[in-house]
């Protein structure tokens, strides 16, 4: 019997580690969100503009600092003011271009949506800007901004990739092919707080408990649900990234510039196994883990992160 208590007792005491570190790991989501959506307003200096895209869809975008042209690209579900941090760092050495993705902020949004209309709007933003930029891309608007770079070729001067979430070996599951349309349905009936819950439950592997915190915590979950509509949207940019096979060859292999894939080191294995993979099939593109940041660090280390963007589009 003292065999089996004791056994018993290491076996609870894993489980509340585990649990602990399940619960740290959510309240660092949390406050991470949190974080983003409490942007202090505008930055002084900052100039609000429009360009009109190819299909004749309005994008907003705030521009501030000087030097050369950077647009920064934000992930699924966040619009221009997740990314106002790193925009404050990186202002001192470039002219930051700040834009809400279309359907979000004050973007304009034009149906039927594609992805080549998203590239389109960098395309706007690009000429506006002089006609070639640097770009930075967190998470899916990574994968974007690798696919304007692939198409605009020169136009793109170096291009910045943070944690693009491919999926390229067994490190985590595939992503499920029918989430999209499963949120898609959830829009159509008005139930954008489903949809939210969808894809961060299916999509991004949060228990639901998780995201039931987050919403009854988090000031941005309505935010967020305003925006639901565009998750369909960064899925369509991922397609074919998270089947847990290597990436395709094809799709970028007019890309010839240089291109940083960086991901924290406290990020989750498969970030590293896709960045590793992207290197694999770009011959101009570098990996590099970042000591001490994870996927949040766009939103809790931007000077950490910034850093180390404007060290490599400004290095020779």
């Amino acid at each position: 019997m003292t065999r089996i208590r004791g056994k018993l007792r290491y076996v609870r005491n894993i489980l509340l580690v585990l649990a602990g570190l399940v619960v740290l790991g959510l309240v660092g989501i949390i406050t991470a969100i949190r974080i983003g959506f409490n942007t202090d307003g505008d930055m002084v200096g900052t100039v609000q503009k429009t360009v009109i895209s190819n299909d004749g869809s309005v994008i907003a975008y705030e521009r501030s600092g000087s030097g050369p042209a950077l647009i920064l690209v934000s992930a699924a579900l966040a619009d221009r003011s997740a990314n106002r941090r790193l925009a404050r760092y990186l202002s001192d050495r470039f002219t930051v271009i700040n834009y809400d993705r279309r359907g979000r902020g004050t973007s304009g949004n034009t149906d039927p949506y594609t992805t080549d209309n998203e590239v389109d709007d960098i395309e706007a933003l690009v000429n506006a800007s002089g006609g070639s930029a640097f770009l930075f891309g967190s998470s899916s608007g990574s994968v974007l901004a690798l696919d304007a770079a692939a198409r605009l070729g020169p136009k793109v001067r170096k291009l910045y990739m943070f944690e693009p979430p491919f999926i390229v070996d067994s490190s985590r599951p595939p992503m499920d092919t029918s989430l999209s349309g499963a949120i898609d349905r959830q829009i159509a009936t008005g139930n954008r707080n489903e949809a939210v819950r969808l894809f961060f439950t299916k999509g991004m592997g949060i228990p639901s408990f998780g995201v039931t915190m987050m919403r009854f915590l988090m000031p941005g979950w309505s935010k967020m649900c305003a925006m639901a509509h565009t998750i369909p949207y960064d899925l369509a940019i991922l397609d074919g990234t998270q089947a847990g096979q290597p990436l395709s060859v094809e799709r970028w292999k007019n890309t010839s510039l240089a291109v940083k894939v960086a991901v924290g080191s406290s990020s989750e294995p498969f970030f590293h196994s896709g960045a590793k993979g992207l290197v694999q099939i770009l011959p101009t593109a570098e990996y590099q883990s970042l000591a001490g940041l994870n996927h949040g660090a766009l939103l809790l280390a931007p000077k950490a992160l910034g850093k180390d963007v404007q060290n490599f589009l400004l290095r020779p």
